[in-house]
């Protein structure tokens, strides 16, 4: 590991941090202008054209290419995003804009999520460029804006709209690399695949009254109460995918067990056998998922509200369509159903899955397992969402990745995610910058 780069890998996460580039869903919000200006003067003065694309004021995503000597060699895409989420900052125990450095770990919300695989792709990217070699292959590097919003002003804009410039055949981004110690050993994952995306708005209705009088009233908010307990329960029930037999494999749990975890009917009784985040993950790797996350209604204390707003987070498995997803909902509200509105709050996006028999995958799978002797990558489904969705819609092979220390495990890095006290190793900054030049060395050479 270069102590140089992973050094400049560190400055640059830390910049990134402090330029708050906080993505509430709003079209205002983000402002990654700020980041991509910090990564242009990166880049600036290495002889690569940067180009930047604006399709909403502020929200700003950087490209740049260094083309290959043979037009027929496959082109790589290095692709981080530059926004975060929002924080409660009283919750955290150090300024989650900070970025400050203790004991050798770097605190602030996109530490993880994703500001330091941005960083390190742009270190990454300035190296290659500073050496002036050519190679057959082409490599992009796209610092993208607004994925914590689903990439409307970012990927998705991109590969709708410019897509000659950003197109690619294989696309590295989050999320992958991070040690798991599992029942079969230690295993790096890659994400292969990822969930779809079908969130749904439910505006419940009622009729307004005073306060003071509840009695018999028709209140939103308790209708809202209502959907939301039947939510709980809600679900398409266990479907055993490919991504899911891949990673009981990859676990190796006792042989009595592997008949239950691959049986739609059984899987639940293993989630009472595993520590708590294992079991979350696992839940959502094999259900389509329905989870109530903001409720807005009400004007006034002493008036009763006629109008609730619901949004669900509804995160689909491979092979669940749109039309599953309203019919369950229908049967959900079943006799509240002509009080409720469902709509879609966005376009979304079903599951996406690519291969492992790359040339790519070859390559991530010698880099991790060098740099970890005592562990085997592993295929793995990323339950969230990535930008890697809009490539892989359009035939590319797409990875979340990066080569992280064993300072942290798969379990604690997942909880650090949209989490309170994010952060980041140093050593693992400089591993994943090294881990793009290497990468770039045995796929476009």
């Amino acid at each position: 590991m270069d102590d140089a780069l992973t050094e400049e890998t560190a400055e640059l996460l830390q910049q990134l941090i402090r330029n708050r580039c906080v993505n509430d869903g709003d079209v205002a919000s983000g402002q990654e202008v700020r980041n991509a200006d910090v990564l242009a003067g990166v880049l600036e003065g290495t002889g690569l054209d940067l180009q930047t694309y604006e399709p909403e004021p502020g929200r700003t995503s950087l490209l740049t290419t260094i083309e290959g000597t043979d037009p027929t060699a496959p082109t790589l895409l290095l692709m981080g995003h530059t926004d975060v989420v929002p924080v409660s900052e009283d919750e955290w125990q150090r300024d989650p804009f900070g970025a400050e450095r203790v004991d050798g770990e770097i605190w602030g919300r996109g530490a993880i999520d994703m500001l330091n695989l941005t960083s390190s792709m742009a270190i990454a990217m300035r190296e290659l460029a500073r050496s002036g070699r050519r190679r057959r292959g082409t490599v992009k590097y796209l610092a993208v804006a607004d994925e914590e919003a689903s990439g409307t002003h970012g990927a998705q804009w991109l590969t709708e709209h410019r897509w000659e410039d950003v197109e690619a055949d294989y696309v590295l981004t989050e999320f992958g690399g991070v040690p798991a110690d599992l029942p079969a050993g230690r295993r790096l994952v890659i994400a292969t695949s990822e969930k779809g995306l079908a969130w749904r708005r439910l505006v419940v209705r009622g009729t307004p009254g005073h306060g003071s009088m509840p009695w018999g009233a028709d209140n939103a908010v308790l209708t809202a109460a209502e959907i939301v307990r039947r939510l709980q329960t809600a679900g398409l029930g266990a479907r055993i995918t490919d991504a899911w037999r891949a990673f009981v494999d990859a676990m190796g749990l006792p042989e009595e067990l592997d008949e239950v975890v691959l049986d739609p009917g059984r899987v639940r009784e293993v989630f009472e056998l595993l520590d708590p985040p294992t079991a979350r993950y696992c839940h959502a790797a094999t259900h389509t998922t329905f989870s109530p996350n903001v409720l807005r209604g009400g004007t006034k204390t002493n008036v009763i509200p006629d109008r609730v707003e619901l949004d669900v987070d509804v995160r689909t498995l491979p092979g669940v369509t749109d039309a599953e997803v309203d019919a369950l909902l229908a049967d959900l509200l079943d006799d509240l159903g002509d009080r409720v509105e469902v709509t879609a709050p966005f376009a979304g996006r079903e599951a996406t899955e690519s291969p492992t028999d790359t040339p790519l995958w070859s390559s991530l799978r010698r880099r991790l397992e060098a740099a970890h002797p005592d562990a085997e990558v592993a295929p793995w489904m990323n339950v969230g969402a990535t930008d890697a969705a809009f490539f892989r819609q359009r035939g590319v092979v797409a990875y979340g990745a990066g080569l992280f220390s064993p300072a942290t495990s798969l379990q604690e890095f997942s909880s650090r995610f949209h989490g309170h006290d994010e952060r980041i190793d140093v050593a693992s900054l400089g591993l994943s910058t090294r881990l793009w030049l290497d990468v770039v060395e045995d796929l476009l050479d």
